[in-house]
């Protein structure tokens, strides 16, 4: 009907007192935040807000102490399968790392052929076409020969949400995406990872600190277990 605006596509993440103890002590504590649709959000933390263990609990992938996670209104962890459906996990160290020695056609034949189950059976056409549009979604402009080793860690971070986003995930999570960048190239990928939350993807990426390379982020600042927020 006329008048009537559509809503963005994209899931909402919703985070209330979101805590996690570990046998050390306090990991992540007292987070709370929402993420709008279709929009990309800076978590910014340094070392000790529990970066890495907030994204895993937002995707699905742990459970947290206390409080509350919701993906599109599924409650973590009760829901977690169904968040895990949503959520699409970029490069997070120790947990789904890229293989160094493979090349990038390597690494996303592996991941369509997954999410299509038909290992080893893509058509040559068909699989170079897919490749070609995965790297343009991101917006990764590296030859698809080139190794995993060879990538600088923006075009790691970029190839990781490519990998990310073959199963169309609602909700894409990149983890310390500022990590090894110089200035220019960290508003480079913040512009990047913007388009592609413009492409109807919520985007949630962690980083060490808020500068002006996020000028269309929504940024927010991760409490220290001890209280205190990040800066």
């Amino acid at each position: 009907m006329g008048g009537e605006t559509a809503e963005p596509d994209g899931a909402t993440v919703e985070a209330y007192g979101l805590s996690l103890e570990g046998s050390r002590g306090w990991v992540y504590r007292d987070v709370e935040f929402s993420a709008r649709p279709g929009r990309l959000t800076a978590l910014v933390g340094e070392a000790g807000t529990g970066r890495t263990a907030l994204l895993l609990t937002l995707g699905g992938r742990m459970r947290q102490s206390g409080g509350i996670a919701l993906v599109n209104g599924f409650a973590m962890p009760r829901q977690r399968r169904e968040i895990q459906a949503v959520a699409g996990l970029g490069v997070i160290e120790g947990v789904n790392d890229l293989e160094p020695n493979l090349t990038v056609a390597e690494q996303l034949t592996e991941a369509l052929e997954m999410s299509l189950g038909v290992f080893g059976s893509m058509r040559r056409r068909a699989r170079r076409q897919a490749i070609a549009d995965s790297l343009e979604r991101v917006g990764l402009d590296v030859s698809p020969r080139t190794h995993v080793y060879d990538l600088l860690p923006d075009e790691a971070q970029l190839l990781g949400a490519a990998l990310a986003l073959v199963g169309d995930p609602e909700l894409l999570l990149l983890d310390d995406v500022d990590a090894g960048l110089s200035e220019e190239r960290r508003y480079e990928l913040w512009q990047r990872l913007n388009a592609i939350a413009g492409q109807g993807v919520t985007v949630l990426a962690t980083c060490h600190e808020a500068a002006r390379d996020q000028p269309q982020a929504d940024v927010v600042r991760l409490p220290l277990a001890r209280g205190e927020l990040a800066r």
